[in-house]
């Protein structure tokens, strides 16, 4: 059992590696790698695509790794491999980001990113800990409530088409997703390495689920 990292030169991967590594030795997750091999996504039985910075940047820099997008799309949409986004990882399955210009994402989950409305005095980015609310039940948040919390740092965010694909969210001024799910695929706004005990059980949640 292989998990891999995606490594695009988007932000640095150093504590979601970590944080990856030592769940899979708690849970039996088998191996954790950090790749920019479009080969090795191609091979892998879990995939993770973390990532930080302004949303066409983000997709800039994954699509100049060529072969890499290619390989993540056959592994996920069709050998149905779990994958987890990250951040802007999670930012990218949405049909479009509205941060600077108009840029396409995967289209994997239908929705917009979109900027921030905060309320009265409240600041974007919107960044430390925020109370997660769970709107559906996901094998993710298996051992996890509302009211937990999570560790937030942007200030743009995911809006789904469909309310089924929003499996929690928090309040900030307006509802901000928090984690978004479909079929073989889900994604954390906020960052589970840096979000303590919650991120990591949900880290272990996710090497151990078989969608």
């Amino acid at each position: 059992m292989r998990t891999v990292l995606i490594d695009y030169e988007s932000g640095n991967l150093h504590s979601a590696e970590k944080a990856f590594q030592r769940m899979a030795r708690e849970v039996g997750g088998g191996e954790v790698q950090v790749t920019s091999d479009p080969a090795a996504v191609a091979r892998a039985d879990r995939i993770v695509l973390p990532g930080d910075g302004a949303f066409p940047s983000c997709r800039q820099a994954l699509f100049d790794h060529r072969g890499i997008f290619e390989a993540m799309g056959e592994a996920v949409l069709t050998r149905g491999v779990p994958f987890m986004g990250i951040c802007i990882g999670m930012q990218m399955l949405a049909t479009r980001g509205l941060e600077y210009v108009e840029t396409p994402g995967f289209d994997w989950i239908a929705g917009e990113v979109v900027h921030i409305e905060p309320g009265a005095g409240q600041k974007v980015p919107h960044m430390g800990w925020n109370d997660l609310v769970i709107d559906h039940p996901h094998p993710l948040l298996e051992g996890l409530a509302t009211g937990d919390h999570a560790y937030f740092v942007h200030s743009f965010h995911f809006r789904v088409a469909d309310p089924a694909h929003r499996l929690a969210h928090c309040d900030y001024g307006e509802e901000i997703t928090a984690i978004v799910g479909r079929d073989n695929i889900v994604g954390t706004q906020f960052h589970p390495e840096k979000s303590q005990a919650n991120g990591l059980r949900m880290i272990g949640n996710f090497l151990r689920w078989t969608p």
